[in-house]
């Protein structure tokens, strides 16, 4: 696996790839990987000859009193980890080879951007949409593998590709989740065990919510009270939103009638998790 640290390099071996004909997946991450990452590298690895990860810290996604400072960084760990996988290409490279000195171009997707954790995380999602097209436009990918676990993030990226018209095929793989349910993320690391234990609470949340759908239930509002309800039940779990909405506007709904989003995002201690399920 070629570690890459500048968008020369990259691009090199990128444009190396495409001239033998190979298709080119791409994985964005922030490293600290867990099985869920592994899982894209798979999926790119199974539709594309030429797989790429990066790992870059995006310090425009973050807020003031974010965690930029202290998110996971074990950046050997995770070498290992994508070359036991077979990647052809790491790209890490440093905040100055992504946004130079003075630099002021962002990206903003507006409407979307504002919605669900672009509300909650403001100027989050135009930092998001900024870095991922730097990536698209340096990596020049045939196919980018995300996770559904940021569902709300897919939204805004999915409409980035399109209204830019930007030539990658947008892939969207399942969330992966620990043995007892609760979606894979690097910000589990920050739980102590009696907040891991509560964190199951969003996971458990969703299950009624599908249940009561199972059930027959259509009214989005009463399956938005069941979900939180079962959040309020958690005094380790502090409640951001419990939202049901389109997958693609992330407008809310009143009934559940095709395809719906059922999203959550709470505080256990003071790391913020998100999960979602599809109904429909």
């Amino acid at each position: 696996m070629k570690v890459c640290r500048t968008i020369e390099e990259v691009r090199g071996l990128s444009r190396g790839a495409r001239s033998e004909g190979r298709r080119i997946g791409f994985v964005p991450t922030m490293g600290a990987l867990h099985e869920g990452h592994l899982s894209l590298v798979r999926a790119a690895k199974a539709e594309c000859e030429f797989v790429i990860v990066s790992i870059f810290v995006n310090p425009t996604q973050f807020g003031p009193n974010e965690d930029l400072e202290r998110y996971p960084r074990p950046f050997e760990r995770d070498r290992e980890m994508l070359e036991r996988e077979e990647a052809d290409a790491l790209f890490a490279p440093d905040v100055e080879e992504i946004y130079p000195p003075g630099a002021l171009t962002f990206v903003s997707v507006e409407e979307l951007s504002g919605k669900l954790d672009g509300k909650s995380r403001p100027g989050h999602f135009r930092g998001v949409a900024t870095v991922v097209a730097k990536l698209f436009h340096i990596v020049e990918p045939d196919a980018a593998f995300f996770g559904q676990k940021d569902a709300a993030q897919v939204a805004v990226l999915r409409r980035m590709v399109r209204d830019l018209a930007l030539p990658v095929e947008m892939c969207v793989c399942p969330i992966v989740r620990e043995a007892d349910g609760l979606a894979m993320s690097s910000r589990n690391a920050y739980l102590s065990l009696q907040e891991r234990k509560a964190a199951l609470v969003l996971s458990r949340s969703l299950a009624k919510v599908r249940a009561e759908f199972e059930a027959g239930q259509r009214s989005a509002a009463r399956l938005r009270e069941a979900g939180e309800r079962v959040v309020a039940g958690e005094p380790g779990a502090r409640l951001d939103y419990f939202a049901i909405v389109d997958p693609d506007s992330l407008d809310f709904v009143d009934e559940v009638a095709r395809p719906t989003l059922v999203a959550v995002a709470a505080y256990v201690g003071t790391t913020r998790l998100i999960d979602n399920v599809v109904l429909g």
